[in-house]
């Protein structure tokens, strides 16, 4: 091999010093911890790569069998050479997918640093032998227990040697010796074949129970004879009063030399279960994106005017929330994602005010602009990046307390990757072909398997559940299939479509049916803000054919309805919304006149005139005589009531019409009384005059203190400028190529500065630490170096207080500053004498 000709490593400071800058790039690109901050050299990396923080977070994203391995290299010798550690992974029988699929995995444990040395002296760094080897305490995810050598360090050297003796060995005149013969004898495979061999059927029964795990029992004073045969033989060894322990040596004989019961090395297929054309997978994404802009619009037109009131520790309340759904027609949790989703998106906020209520922003207006398409988009990439997460709305937090949509709590960090793995698997299918869910979970937690049985803690689970529902709701995915839009938001191009029968239109299996995917599904890294843009609009470029034009007329009927065949524009959608109200959707909007919708439209500036002309020039079906009189019979009354301030009055020309309010019994909560044969006065206030005089079927209209009518245009409520929510990132992001080489290039030098050999003069600073030398002395060794040419290791501290080592050829000296060429960063600079902790001259060699 090739590591034969360069000296073994003798730790992991040492073993990435042999790497090259590719392989470090890996290293921080795999665990993006490690560069926050950037470490000053290679030593101080391989420390914090140690560290149990890094560690932990580096095994939890590994894939199921890299996790293996790495489980199996706890319990195997210290070092274990590659051999050994293919046996504890495949067993005596040998597995051929094991032994093709360990090197990859092993490479996987190498690159994050997580194992080290050449194939003969295999090392997991401790920190991860520590969480990952057996103890009482913490069992190991292999079942396996502890060594025989470890056990017998509390048991008295003469009960050992009363096990040797029993098993047949002769006796020794140490423990040490003793535990060594017996170890010898229990991985001795013949040797333990024909010890076993003397068990009764009950006793081997025992070891069959302990065999996989866990492998501690418990004993009373007085074990029977199947446990004292066991006992007596050391196949059982005590640890505690009362409790008894599988050695490891001894389970790996009974397991066949497997370190895990069942090893995983391949990930689980996806498992497609339909497969349709992909025209009838965009057509019918498209149609949910379409509805998922109808519905956002819906919602935050609900809040128009202001929208439900702000909890006091935040969020909506239970109440809020039912309403809303109810005025969306969809269940809570939809409902809370869609609150959840125009949050994230920055279209909706608190107001900030005294009674704070939550309302649309002002970027809601700006979106509203955008071309559909556009608007699709732009909530499609808010879902995918957010991590806030609606599907715990209803549940519990930390302090038991209920988590509320728009309050805190509700972020995952772990909600964008899950998001993106899930349609990554979905984008390496063929084109419209929908996998199973249990398939995506399947494989999703192979990828990132649970440390320990947790399935109640299994987050990454319910996320992609929760993102497979979001993708079809939100039209990401139509009938379960990546749709193009979809592929577009990733980045990624479309595969070639999955095999179909010609003749199927779509091709729907059975629950039971199962198609076979012969392919790996790809494996997609989160874009970059810029790509990410690019691909957003890429997305919003193929789903624009796909939305139905928005349309400029209706269809008028003798019902006093209206038909909405589609989509509106927007200027028609807006006055209909005030003159009419909807009375059904779907695919076809139906809206219905009456008497106080028409009002309504009086109210906001229109005269009759205007709503005549309106529904001639946008209806492409004559104007029903029914809905021109209701029209006529509405205007006619219209301001024939004058409301003003007095507290407020009513006048009226027709004293008549006044004499009757007066007489109608519904008007004593009002306490009206005649100021003038024209003129009524009350102490409400004349929105309450207003509300009053309308159900009891009048239509009074607003006057200012000159004696106009007031127009009353219903203003929308918008909260200040405010900013979308940020994610929460989970950890450090992934440093780019330019940051990467940066930091390499940088952890090389202060290498360079801290392994370079010096002279050590008798006033040397102890190891490690930076030089000291005083003024004059570092003056004079600077002078000189300028005029021999040699290179110097200088200690300097920078304007932010921050020491480090470097290693520098100066070139000139003058005015309190040394101009140098730095070795460590590769570049001529200029340093302030005064910065300089001191000098020493490096060894000539």
């Amino acid at each position: 091999m090739s590591q034969m000709s360069t000296p073994a490593p003798r730790s992991l400071a040492e073993a990435l010093r042999l790497r090259d800058d590719a392989s470090l790039a890996e290293l921080l690109r795999a665990r993006p911890d490690l560069i926050t901050p950037v470490p000053t050299d290679l030593t101080q990396l391989a420390t914090r790569a140690g560290t149990r923080a890094s560690v932990v977070r580096a095994l939890e994203r590994l894939d199921r069998f890299a996790l293996q391995t790495a489980e199996a290299l706890a319990v195997a010798a210290d070092p274990a050479s590659y051999d050994e550690l293919l046996g504890l992974m495949r067993g005596d029988a040998g597995d051929p997918a094991v032994a093709a699929t360990l090197p990859r995995a092993l490479g996987t444990l190498r690159e994050q640093a997580l194992v080290w040395g050449g194939d003969d002296r295999l090392r997991l760094v401790r920190t991860a032998r520590e969480l990952l080897a057996p103890s009482p305490q913490h069992p190991s995810p292999t079942g396996l227990g502890p060594t025989a050598q470890e056990v017998t360090a509390g048991i008295s050297p003469g009960r050992i040697q009363e096990i040797v003796t029993t098993v047949g060995l002769p006796s020794t005149h140490d423990s040490v010796s003793a535990v060594a013969s017996l170890t010898a004898l229990f991985s001795d495979r013949a040797r333990m074949t024909a010890l076993l061999a003397e068990a009764s059927p009950e006793s081997l029964e025992v070891l069959d129970r302990l065999v996989w795990g866990p492998p501690y029992g418990q004993v009373t004073a007085d074990p029977a004879a199947r446990l004292r045969w066991l006992l007596d033989r050391g196949l059982l060894l005590p640890t505690a009063p009362g409790t008894v322990v599988l050695p490891r040596e001894v389970a790996l004989h009974l397991r066949g030399g497997r370190a895990h019961r069942a090893t995983e090395p391949l990930p689980p297929a996806l498992e497609a279960t339909a497969t349709h054309r992909p025209q009838v997978v965009d057509a019918t994404a498209a149609g949910q994106a379409y509805t998922a802009l109808s519905t956002v619009e819906e919602l935050l037109k609900d809040w128009d005017e202001g929208g439900p009131t702000v909890l006091r520790a935040g969020g909506l309340s239970v109440r809020d929330l039912k309403r809303t759904a109810v005025a969306l027609d969809v269940s809570e949790p939809i409902a809370a994602f869609w609150v959840e989703l125009a949050y994230a998106a920055g279209l909706l906020a608190s107001d900030g005010e005294a009674d704070e209520r939550y309302a649309a922003t002002p970027a809601y207006d700006e979106w509203l602009e955008l071309p559909a398409a556009e608007r699709w988009a732009q909530l499609a990439q808010t879902w995918l990046t957010a991590t806030r997460t609606a599907g715990v709305v209803g549940g519990r937090d930390a302090k038991d307390r209920t988590l509320s949509a728009l309050g805190p709590g509700l972020d995952r960090s772990a909600a964008p990757e899950v998001r993106h793995r899930v349609l990554t698997l979905l984008a390496g299918l063929g084109q419209g072909a929908s996998p199973s869910a249990e398939s995506v979970l399947a494989r999703l937690r192979w990828e990132r398997p649970l440390r320990g049985p947790q399935p109640h803690e299994d987050l990454r689970g319910r996320l992609a559940t929760w993102a497979l529902t979001e993708a079809e709701m939100l039209g990401v995915t139509g009938r379960g299939a990546l749709s193009a839009h979809g592929r577009a938001l990733l980045g990624t191009p479309p595969p070639a479509p999955a095999p179909a029968p010609k003749d199927a239109e779509p091709t729907q299996q059975g629950p039971g049916d199962k198609l076979p995917v012969h392919h790996t599904p790809v494996t997609l890294d989160p874009l970059s803000p810029t790509e990410q843009a690019t691909a957003t609009a890429a997305a919003a470029r193929l789903l624009t054919p796909l939305l139905p034009e928005p349309l400029d007329h209706v269809l008028l009927q003798a019902d006093l309805t209206a038909v909405a065949p589609g989509p509106l524009k927007r200027p028609l959608a807006d006055t209909l919304d005030v003159l009419a109200d909807v009375e059904s959707k779907g695919g076809a909007t139906v809206y219905r006149f009456t008497p106080g919708s028409v009002r309504r439209a009086l109210d906001a500036g229109r005269t009759a005139s205007d709503l005549h002309a309106f529904l001639t020039a946008h209806s492409r079906t004559p104007v029903p005589q029914p809905l021109a009189y209701l029209i006529d019979d509405v205007a006619r009354k219209h301001g024939h009531l004058r409301v003003g301030a007095a507290s407020s009055y009513v006048r009226c020309d027709d004293d008549a019409l006044l004499n009757e309010i007066m007489a109608d019994k519904r008007a004593a909560a009002l306490r009206l009384r005649r100021l003038a044969p024209t003129v009524l006065a009350t102490q409400a206030d004349p929105a309450t005059l207003l509300d009053g005089l309308r159900a009891m079927g009048f239509a009074p209209a607003a006057e200012s203190a000159e004696g106009d009518v007031l127009i009353t245009r219903t203003d929308a409520h918008r909260t200040p400028p405010r900013t979308a929510p940020a994610p929460v990132p989970d950890g450090p992001p992934t440093p780019d190529s330019t940051l990467l080489a940066a930091a390499i290039r940088a952890i090389r030098a202060g290498d360079l500065a801290s392994t370079t050999p010096r002279k050590q003069p008798p006033s040397a600073s102890p190891s490690g630490a930076l030089p000291r030398t005083n003024s004059a002395e570092t003056l004079a060794t600077m002078q000189a170096a300028v005029l021999t040419g040699e290179a110097l290791w200088i200690g300097y501290v920078n304007a932010e207080g921050a020491a480090s080592q470097r290693v520098i050829a100066p070139i000139r000296v003058e005015g309190g500053f040394v101009t140098a060429y730095d070795h460590t960063a590769d570049e001529v600079r200029t340093y302030p004498l005064h910065r300089v902790t001191g000098v020493a001259e490096l060894a000539e060699d």
